[in-house]
């Protein structure tokens, strides 16, 4: 019985991999579906808000462009408003549709604006990846999973605010302040968001972090070190002087990744950083679980300011 339980604990990371991948719907077949993001709009609904494409210059190490899909609020164009913006990652072997593809993130975000639920905003969906160069990126292939989980290597989030933020607030009619930014994600695209907020403080006001996935590794490289890494002598910066407007951590009653995400609002809870953690009825995927958190977070960012100004 002892050689049993001692296989068992051996082989353990393994077995939770495995489930992870299953449970996350990121085991699929290669041909089980298209190898590119696809189009921003797919047949079957047509959004409400206006979506626009993007190909953006990087300025780390990888592609020399990336896309992202910007959506906007119906009357952007036909008003002098200021938005604010809301910046929403993916998972692993995920990319900048995924949200589009997966988490029907038009057809929520237009129910919410319909019946005033949700404060009209930009919603940015970048390409997160990490990619060695311009044959790698492939015009933004999805990754394995294995690939996604071990190359999160603090490249990209490095350069994230440089090169989204920045662009996005240069482009468009945003807020410019932290009061109206918020940084979002599933999976590894909540862990990300979790350092993002943490190394930015006087960036992102609003965070939200959907079951993330905190077994990432990567290449232990200068990116890495700098960007990950410290979390709670960073977010005891964070919440210092002028603490998130709001912090919402998510997990599934059958999430993997619900330990972890416990122990982040205990270890929270403790240094006193004010957040909330909420429980869905569901695991680690997108029916029942992200695609109604979002609506959950979407309809709580931007309401301790007021938006309706113009600059």
């Amino acid at each position: 019985m002892q050689a049993k339980n001692d296989i068992m604990n051996k082989h353990l990371p393994f077995f939770l991999v495995l489930l992870t991948l299953f449970s996350c719907d990121i085991s699929r077949n290669r041909g089980s579906e298209m190898y590119l993001p696809g189009p921003a709009i797919r047949d079957g609904y047509s959004p409400m808000g206006l979506v626009e494409e993007l190909q953006y210059s990087g300025s780390v190490p990888g592609p020399t462009h990336r896309r992202m899909i910007v959506y906007l609020p119906p009357d952007y164009y036909r008003t002098e408003r200021r938005f604010p913006v809301l910046y929403l990652l993916h998972g692993a072997r995920g990319y900048e549709t995924s949200w589009i593809r997966k988490g029907h993130v038009y057809q929520s975000t237009d129910s919410l604006w319909r019946e005033g639920l949700a404060e009209p905003c930009i919603v940015v969906m970048p390409n997160v990846n990490q990619y060695k160069d311009d044959e790698d990126y492939e015009g933004g292939r999805f990754k394995g999973a294995w690939e996604s989980i071990l190359e999160v290597d603090g490249t990209v989030e490095y350069a994230f605010v440089h090169d989204v933020v920045n662009l996005v607030d240069s482009l468009y009619r945003t807020v410019p302040d932290k009061a109206h930014r918020a940084v979002a994600g599933l999976s590894i695209g909540g862990y990300q968001s979790i350092y993002l907020a943490a190394n930015h403080p006087d960036i992102f006001g609003y965070i939200g972090s959907m079951s993330p996935y905190t077994w990432c590794k990567g290449r232990d490289h200068g990116y890495r070190k700098l960007f990950y890494g410290h979390l709670y002598q960073k977010m005891a910066a964070q919440f210092a002087d002028e603490p998130p407007l709001g912090f919402y951590l998510y997990a599934g009653k059958w999430d993997i990744m619900l330990p972890s995400t416990q122990g982040i609002h205990h270890r929270m809870k403790r240094k006193g950083f004010s957040h909330e953690f909420s429980k869905y009825s569901a695991g680690h995927g997108w029916n029942n679980g992200w695609i109604e958190v979002y609506k959950d977070m979407l309809k709580k960012l931007f309401k301790n300011e007021d938006t309706n100004r113009n600059q």
